[in-house]
Formats: C-alpha cells, sequence, structure tokens
C-alpha cells in the first residue's frame, strides 16, 4: 500500500502539474501570466478589482502560492438550481 501525501495546494499543483511547471515560494506577474496563459495585464486587472492578492514585497508585486489557492478556490463557478 503507498500513501499518497497531501499537498498543501491542491488546485495551484494541478495546474502546475498540467503545464509541466514545479511549485515556488513567490510568483510574479509575469509568471502567473504564463501560468494562466492570459496577459500581465489581465494579472494587474484582477488584483486591482480584489480577485487576487498581492504583497508588497521588494520590487514589484509579488503572489504567494497560498493567494493564488485562495484565488482558485474562489474562481469555481457557482452552480445554480436547474429545473
Amino acid at each position: 500500500m503507498s500513501i499518497t501525501p497531501t499537498t498543501k495546494y491542491p488546485l495551484l499543483q494541478e495546474i502546475l502539474t498540467l503545464r509541466g511547471l514545479s511549485l515556488q515560494p513567490v510568483y510574479s506577474i509575469h509568471d502567473l501570466a504564463n501560468i494562466f496563459s492570459v496577459t500581465p495585464r489581465a494579472i494587474q486587472n484582477r488584483v486591482a478589482l480584489g480577485q487576487v492578492q498581492s504583497r508588497n514585497l521588494p520590487g514589484r508585486a509579488k503572489f504567494l502560492s497560498e493567494d493564488l489557492e485562495a484565488f482558485l478556490v474562489a474562481s469555481r463557478k457557482k452552480v445554480g438550481n436547474v429545473r
């Protein structure tokens, strides 16, 4: 019997695996644009709307794995009752 270790960021790691990327401690706007196949401006718009949290670390805006996981969890579509 093998035990699969649980991951702290399952949604983020799923996307990274599909893209052939590895988990990093900190991501830039350009990293996110690459991960989600969008422009850096699209990421900036999400930050401005408060949809994804950025950190004010030295240099430009940075994103932590926990922030991206929270963004992915919050981005789930809500399914209404279908009659």
